[in-house]
């Protein structure tokens, strides 16, 4: 009241000056109006005074002087933060794939036989009908003894594809005399393909040493775009196979490891992947070089491994794949970047469902292919991509995209029996053999007219 009352007294004496004497009237106001700002902190100084003195409240939060000091939780390294999410969400793990599956990223050539008849095992468990071997003439064996020994075990669950040699009849502790430097190179490779493909040979595998790892005698690395490997590519092509081409590396290898990095964490753990400085080129000259290959051999088949090293810009793979219908990708270890943006990659799977193929990498026990599935066929919300209770290519879970029959089909067989040589048939035995007694339909398996020509 007496606030109030003041206030109407001040309008009262304002207005009554205001009719005799303008100058006067305006330092009168001005008077004013700085008395009532000292007034209002007044009160707001009284406030904090009773607040720090007698407090609000009651309980642990109340602000009184006796209260102890907050601990402070103690500092933990990256590599010791374990959060467990507060997230409660449905989710519906798979163990097997909805459809007969062809898994085209596979390395078996280390495994002993019974680790073989193991992998099979899961195979079977996960409905994988056919894994692709990339490792024929690797680990010290030449192609034929890998290869044999697949087919003889499990004739009808592998295919085989050769991997590129550099080294040929040179000495592996000295690059100077690798026949990749001599010349005619390109030739003596291609034709070791063709040999390669009498015996059985699916694809070619070539790995991201060219570009990385291989430096020519100048000192820098060998790009993927020189021309002395042009006959293997354009061998390939005429020999109707496929040439699966892991190229670079995640975009953040090229990046500096540092506090900005989001794969800091597994960069720290494997320094040897970073791959930035001047002694490498950029991931952007790396995706050019590739991309100029495909371009000059339109006739071959391109599968390039891990979504083509660009699972983190849709975008720009998008604008590749629309540019060379030669190109096609696999999805292999790249399940971690593509199911945090769910939204893009299901339009992304739908647009290019026919240029899409199924891959894990390794040998993936049944822990790492339930992510898989589930993030392929389910609309699952924030789970694991990885077994490993420490994500190894990010701090981050991942949504499911819950594709339609037809996309998952070729996905899961239909591109990889049309692309490489020697699935479809045994796509069709493993169908024909197995009764499906987890999937209530049947399914008809077409085998296309290049692949019925393959003795393999």
């Amino acid at each position: 009241m007496v606030a109030q009352y003041g206030q109407h007294r001040d309008i009262f004496i304002f207005k009554k000056f205001k009719k005799g004497n303008r100058a006067l009237t305006s330092q009168i106001g001005m008077f004013l109006h700085q008395r009532d700002a000292v007034l209002r902190l007044g009160q707001i100084v009284a406030s904090v005074f009773f607040i720090a003195t007698f407090g609000l409240w009651s309980g642990p939060g109340r602000l009184c002087a006796d209260d102890p000091p907050a601990e402070k939780p103690r500092r933990i390294y990256l590599d010791e933060f374990r959060p467990t999410p507060m997230l409660k969400t449905e989710l519906h793990p798979l163990t097997r794939a909805k459809f007969p599956c062809v898994n085209v990223h596979s390395h078996p050539g280390r495994l002993s036989p019974a680790e073989v008849d193991d992998m099979v095992k899961v195979m079977d468990e996960a409905n994988i009908a056919v894994s692709v071997s990339l490792d024929g003439g690797t680990n010290g064996k030449s192609f034929a003894d890998h290869y044999y020994a697949l087919m003889n075990a499990h004739p009808d669950r592998f295919v085989v594809f050769l991997w590129i040699d550099y080294v040929g009849h040179g000495n592996k502790q000295d690059p100077a005399t690798w026949e990749v430097h001599q010349p005619g190179y390109g030739l003596k490779m291609a034709d070791r393909l063709s040999d390669a493909v009498k015996q059985g040979a699916s694809g070619l595998k070539v790995w991201k040493d060219l570009g990385l790892y291989m430096p020519g005698p100048d000192g820098k690395m060998i790009m993927p775009d020189d021309p002395r490997f042009d006959p293997i590519w354009q061998r390939a092509g005429e020999l109707k196979i496929p040439i699966l081409w892991h190229c670079a590396d995640p975009p953040a290898f090229f990046t500096p490891t540092n506090e900005k990095n989001e794969r800091w964490e597994e960069l720290y753990r494997h320094p040897e992947w970073s791959f930035y400085g001047p002694q490498f080129p950029s991931h952007a000259e790396l995706m050019a070089a590739r991309n100029r290959v495909i371009a000059r051999h339109p006739d071959t088949t391109f599968i390039c491994a891990h979504m083509a090293e660009l699972s983190e810009d849709l975008k720009q793979l998008s604008a590749d794949l629309d540019r060379y219908p030669n190109m096609n990708v696999e999805i292999a270890a790249r399940i971690s970047e593509l199911g945090r943006q769910p939204y893009s990659s299901r339009k992304f799977f739908m647009k290019y469902a026919d240029r899409i193929l199924f891959g894990t990498d390794g040998i993936p026990p049944m822990t790492e292919l339930i992510p898989h599935f589930q993030f392929l066929e389910t609309w699952d919300e924030y789970f694991p991509y990885e077994d490993n209770p420490f994500p190894p290519q990010g701090l981050w879970n991942i949504y499911g995209i819950g594709l339609p029959d037809n996309v998952l089909k070729k996905v899961y067989y239909e591109n990889a029996t049309r692309l490489i040589p020697g699935i479809s048939e045994r796509v069709r035995k493993y169908v024909a053999r197995h009764s499906q007694p987890h999937s209530t339909e049947t399914h008809s398996i077409k085998t296309p007219a290049a692949d019925t020509s393959m003795a393999n």
